[in-house]
């Protein structure tokens, strides 16, 4: 059975003899489906509901205590609306424990270390609902030293490497961890290739779509992405055709539009929006790899995940691009509500 258009959510914990005595609780841009490793994670996370919250502390606590836990444990849950679902239980520190410990200022692993050793372990003094800022970790890839690969994500890990930056809100911090990993605006020519596979996905980008559009990027689109946003939306797209091979130079017979591959490698295009997921036609998955290695290829920034793609047009949207960044101490120096550090 697969499940679709579930939310990730990381649990990152330290117990002591089953009681937890300090958690931490994430979630992924990416919808359930991305591996952890290659997914982009908010902390703390800032769009789960109460009720959603209260599901995933409990399953933990129960976990927990069934398995007399004492040391670090991650615990990945999806939820689709109000309905929790454990993907894994790790009897060890995840990935994420790092992140956690910097984005919270406490180090999870000290206190984990303690426990495991028969120390006193005295529980960090957090309360999440109450920090101020946001981190967002952002994977990083080596596609370029790949020959052939395909720059996609999907159940098995293709980053090799992470960074994490702080902002005042997701949206801030998400972009500047995307810029951390090298990723490149479209400032060059303003100019942006969409190639999105199915209605479902081009309805959901919709409205970012409009939001590039206003900013006055220029939009190219694949024929049916071109032509979906024209007649939904009046974007004024202009359309190019799908290359069938990696040597495709050629031009649509019936309205002699240019060739997407062309236009990609002479240098035109500064960022590919590309969202094959969903789609079963094999001329589509060909050809969206096809677009996809051009990018990497010919080092055009490029966007493969629909939620990735939206927060990052509602990033341009809101001017993000001119921040300015803070340092660490920053962010830790923010007061709390109710509670003292």
């Amino acid at each position: 059975k697969f499940i679709l258009g579930a939310k990730e959510i990381e649990f990152d914990a330290v117990a002591n003899k089953g009681k937890i005595l300090n958690y931490a609780i994430g979630e992924h841009i990416e919808n359930a489906g991305v591996h952890s490793g290659d997914a982009s994670v908010i902390l703390p996370a800032q769009k789960l509901w109460v009720g959603t919250i209260r599901q995933v502390k409990n399953y933990a606590a129960d976990i927990a205590r069934a398995l007399n836990i004492t040391g670090p444990f991650n615990i990945q849950f999806m939820a689709i609306e109000n309905e929790v679902s454990v993907i894994e239980c790790n009897l060890r520190a995840s990935r994420t424990f790092p992140f956690v410990s910097k984005t919270l200022n406490h180090n999870f692993i000290s206190l984990a270390t303690r426990a495991m050793c028969g120390m006193e372990a005295v529980p960090y003094r957090i309360s999440l609902l109450d920090i101020d800022y946001v981190c967002v970790k952002a994977p990083m890839f080596s596609f370029t030293r790949l020959r052939g690969a395909d720059p996609t994500l999907g159940v098995e890990m293709a980053s090799t490497g992470e960074v994490a930056c702080f902002g005042e809100d997701s949206h801030e911090a998400f972009l500047q961890a995307l810029l951390a990993t090298g990723f490149k605006l479209p400032e060059r020519n303003r100019s942006i290739l969409l190639s999105i596979a199915t209605h479902g996905f081009r309805r959901e980008f919709s409205k970012a779509a409009v939001i590039l559009k206003e900013l006055g990027y220029t939009l190219y689109g694949t024929t049916g992405t071109a032509q979906y946003f024209n007649e939904k939306y009046n974007l004024d797209i202009k359309p190019l055709k799908k290359p069938s091979n990696e040597d495709d130079k050629s031009i649509c017979d019936e309205t002699g539009v240019s060739n997407a591959l062309t236009e990609i490698k002479s240098g035109k295009i500064d960022l590919i929006v590309n969202i094959s997921e969903g789609t079963t036609r094999r001329d589509e998955i060909s050809s969206g790899y096809i677009i996809r290695r051009a990018a990497v290829d010919f080092d055009v920034s490029l966007i493969t995940n629909i939620k990735c793609a939206i927060m990052v047009a509602e990033c341009l949207g809101r001017g993000l691009d001119k921040f300015k960044a803070k340092h660490i101490g920053q962010f830790y120096k923010l007061p709390t509500i109710g509670w003292e550090k």
